[in-house]
This record gives structure tokens, C-alpha cells and sequence, in this order.
């Protein structure tokens, strides 16, 4: 029995300076650690991520509640149990009835997978494997996969102090050979663009966002396409990078319309869209531009407006805040055809288990699945393991730039290099790995 002597939590900071939780624990082969990411645009229907809510403190954000449940509710139950580190669905199942709510509002799910991250972590470790073939043994794969990058290299929405609406501007090498080349063509093109917008708006434009991308401050969203048409093509890379977007519509949805200015208070509502204007505004980026992803295009909640785009388009859509990680979520989506590609973001759903059954679901119904990162991200690295293990073939997990988002690229990159000649990088087949 590989057994767990000690589980202790700790509040700590993330990417943006807020409080978040920290848990070690320690079994007979040393001590295994784990941090959690927090988002900023979250859909209402995500885990709920426990704070304290004192005023005093850190503006409401601190997280000893759930550092304590950790410390004084979960630990002792499980260290009670006697659980096999290794049998990571036992574990989280037994800390999500320890919770007992469906939105693991009790103990808070940010309590609970801080425990389930390390648990992860140990397993690995007592089975003699890296984290990536311990993932790959817990989802049933035989094989392990490099992801294609979606570098988030300009921001907008909530992650950036810009008029953009629109959240994020990806790009994706899926022309690369290996996940090496895809680094490269990252961040050639992602220096260049720096030079594009310097050159274009001034020095200051070139500030970054919370996930590393620019927030040059412009309205119009088919610019930040233009802008980076024009830098892929000036690093040379037109025939190997295409362009993925994060919309988060759920931001600005008001009143049934979608409000491109809802960063200016004084938003004219005459002036707001309809979902099928919206759409229709999709089609124009999609023939323009080589559009191959697109993320959260309506609100979370407006169902038929997501299942007319996905019927009219080949490209992909992926769904964040309508599918929550969720696997109730991801099922109303498959049976509606809303989507046909899920983010993956473990806090949202609160334990690994729960992640890889979604993951699992997805991808049975021939969805793609991307990895994703949190706007408040931490060093932890587990994310990067998560995907090569998953199979999933994507990951987004900001720009080449703040190293709680290269941590992630940098530990694919010691991943692509241990796998050696058998690294298989997904590139074109980033929807669906399988098939290569």
C-alpha cells in the first residue's frame, strides 16, 4: 500500500496576486505539491471556488476556509481511510461525498482539488512513471500526445484593461513537425507582433495582458485578426499557423443582445447585437481569416444560438462556460450539437477524476478537447502533464511570455524531449489525435 502520512494546505498567490490554495502531501517517497488557478470570466455554473469574503482581507479574495477544510475536514478523513495513493477515483470520490453538494459548495472545490492534484502527483511517483503515463493509465490510453500550442498573444474581454470585447487572439503552429518547432513559431511570430503593434499604436500598446498577450487598446475585433495576419505573415509562417478565439460572449451578454462596448459605461443598448448578428459577424472572420477555433461565441445559457453556428460551420467550437467540465453540461451539449469540442479546466470541476471523465465523454462523442490554463494561473505544471497524458492534442495556456505560462510549454518541451523518437505532436490533427 503506497499510504499518505500527512496532508497540510496553505494559502498562497497566483498569477494576480490573489490568495489561493497550496497543498503537500507527503507519502513514503517524499512530499508531493499542487497549486490551483482561479479564473476571472467564470461560468455560472463552475465548482465553486470557496472564498472568504472578508473585506479586510485581501478584498474578500483570501481562501483560509477552504485551506482549513482542507487541514481540518479533509485530511483526517482521508488519512482515517487509509487510502492507496494510486487509486486516485477512489480518493476524489470519497472527498466529493465528504462534500456532499453538487457544486462542491461545502468544502469548495478549489479545498478539493488542490488534495486531488497532489494525489495525482504521488501516484505517479509510487507507480515509477512520469505524471503524463500515470494520467495516460488513469484514462484507459495506450499512447501519449504532444499538444498544438494556442498561444493567447492578444487579450481583451476580462483579462485585459483594453476596450476589446472580444477575450482572447490565439495562434496555433499546427503546420509544425514537432511541439520544439510549434515553440518556435510562437514566439517569432509573438515577437513580431510586439513590433507590428509598436510600430502601429505606440510603445505603451505593447503592455501585456493577465496571460501574457498584448492589449494594444483598439474596439474593432477584426483588427486584432489583421494584426495578426500581418505578424504571421512578416515571420514567414502564413502556410504553418492558423488563428483560434476566445470570445467569452456570457461577458457582455445583456437584455438578450451582446454588447461589443460593454467595457464603456456609457454603452449604447441601441447599439447592442443580436446572437444572429453575432453569428453572422463569426462567418465574416471565418471566410476572412484562418479562423479554425472558436471558443464561448454566445452566452452560456443561449442554446440555440450555439447549435445554429456549429450547424452552419466545419470549423471548431468550443465550449468553456456552457460545458463547465461538466459531464451533466457536456451531455445537453452533445444531444443539442451545440458544440464540438470542450475546454478542459480542472478547477472548474474540482478533481481529476471528475476532468478525465469529461474528457473521456467528449472525446467518445467525437469532440475535440482542448487543455486550458486559468487567467490566475500558479507555477504549477500540471496541466502540461494532463494533455500529453489525455491525448487531447491542444493546449492553451497563455502567450511565450510571464513564466507561470511558459512553466507549462517548458515542461512539454522536457516531455517531447524524453519521449525521443517516439514523440508524436498532434499538429493538424489537433481536433481529433486519434486518427493520426
Amino acid at each position: 500500500m503506497a499510504m499518505i502520512t500527512r496532508i497540510h494546505a496553505r494559502q498562497i498567490f497566483d498569477s494576480r496576486g490573489n490568495p489561493t490554495v497550496e497543498v503537500d502531501l507527503t507519502t513514503s517517497k517524499g512530499l508531493f505539491r499542487a497549486a490551483v488557478p482561479s479564473g476571472a470570466s467564470t461560468g455560472v455554473y463552475e465548482a465553486l471556488e470557496l472564498r472568504d469574503k472578508d473585506p479586510a482581507a485581501y478584498l474578500g479574495k483570501g481562501v483560509q476556509k477552504a485551506v482549513s477544510n482542507v487541514n481540518t475536514v479533509i485530511a483526517p478523513a482521508l488519512l482515517g481511510k487509509g487510502f492507496d495513493v494510486t487509486n486516485q477515483e477512489a480518493i476524489d470520490k470519497f472527498m466529493i461525498e465528504l462534500d456532499g453538494t453538487d457544486n462542491k459548495g461545502k468544502l469548495g472545490a478549489n479545498a478539493i482539488l488542490g488534495v486531488s492534484l497532489a494525489v495525482c502527483k504521488a501516484g505517479a511517483a509510487h507507480k515509477d512513471m512520469p505524471l503524463y503515463r500515470h494520467v495516460a493509465d488513469l484514462a484507459g490510453n495506450l499512447k501519449v500526445v504532444l499538444p498544438v500550442p494556442a498561444f493567447n498573444v492578444i487579450n481583451g474581454g476580462s483579462h485585459a484593461g483594453n476596450k476589446l470585447a472580444m477575450q482572447e487572439f490565439m495562434i496555433l503552429p499546427t503546420g509544425a513537425e514537432s511541439f520544439t518547432e510549434a515553440m518556435k513559431i510562437g514566439c517569432e511570430t509573438y515577437h513580431t507582433l510586439k513590433n507590428v503593434i509598436k510600430k502601429k499604436y505606440g510603445l505603451d500598446a505593447t503592455a501585456v495582458g493577465d496571460e501574457g498577450g498584448f492589449a494594444p487598446n483598439f474596439q474593432d475585433n477584426k483588427e486584432g485578426l489583421e494584426l495578426l495576419k500581418e505578424a504571421i505573415a512578416k515571420a514567414g509562417y502564413t502556410d504553418k499557423v492558423e488563428i483560434g478565439m476566445d470570445v467569452a460572449a456570457s461577458e457582455f451578454y445583456k437584455d438578450g443582445k451582446y454588447d461589443l462596448d460593454f467595457k464603456n459605461k456609457d454603452s449604447d443598448p441601441s447599439k447592442w447585437i443580436t446572437g444572429d448578428q453575432l453569428s453572422a459577424l463569426y462567418q465574416e472572420f471565418i471566410n476572412e481569416y484562418p479562423v479554425v477555433s472558436i471558443e464561448d461565441p454566445f452566452d452560456q445559457d443561449h442554446w440555440q444560438a450555439w447549435s445554429n453556428l456549429t450547424g452552419q460551420t466545419s470549423i471548431q467550437i468550443v465550449g468553456d462556460d456552457l460545458t463547465v467540465t461538466n459531464v451533466k453540461r457536456i451531455e445537453t451539449a452533445i444531444s443539442s450539437k451545440a458544440c464540438n469540442c470542450l475546454l478542459l479546466k480542472v478547477n472548474q470541476i474540482g478533481s481529476v477524476t471528475e476532468s478525465i471523465e469529461a474528457c473521456k465523454r467528449a472525446q467518445g462523442s467525437g469532440w475535440g478537447v482542448m487543455v486550458s490554463h486559468r487567467s490566475g494561473e500558479t507555477e504549477d505544471t500540471f496541466i502540461a502533464d494532463l494533455v500529453v497524458g489525455l491525448c487531447t492534442g491542444q493546449i492553451k495556456t497563455g502567450a511565450p511570455c510571464r513564466s507561470e505560462r511558459l512553466a507549462k510549454y517548458n515542461q512539454i518541451l522536457r516531455i517531447e524531449e524524453e519521449l525521443g523518437e517516439n514523440a508524436v505532436y498532434a499538429g493538424k490533427h489537433f481536433r481529433r489525435p486519434s486518427e493520426m
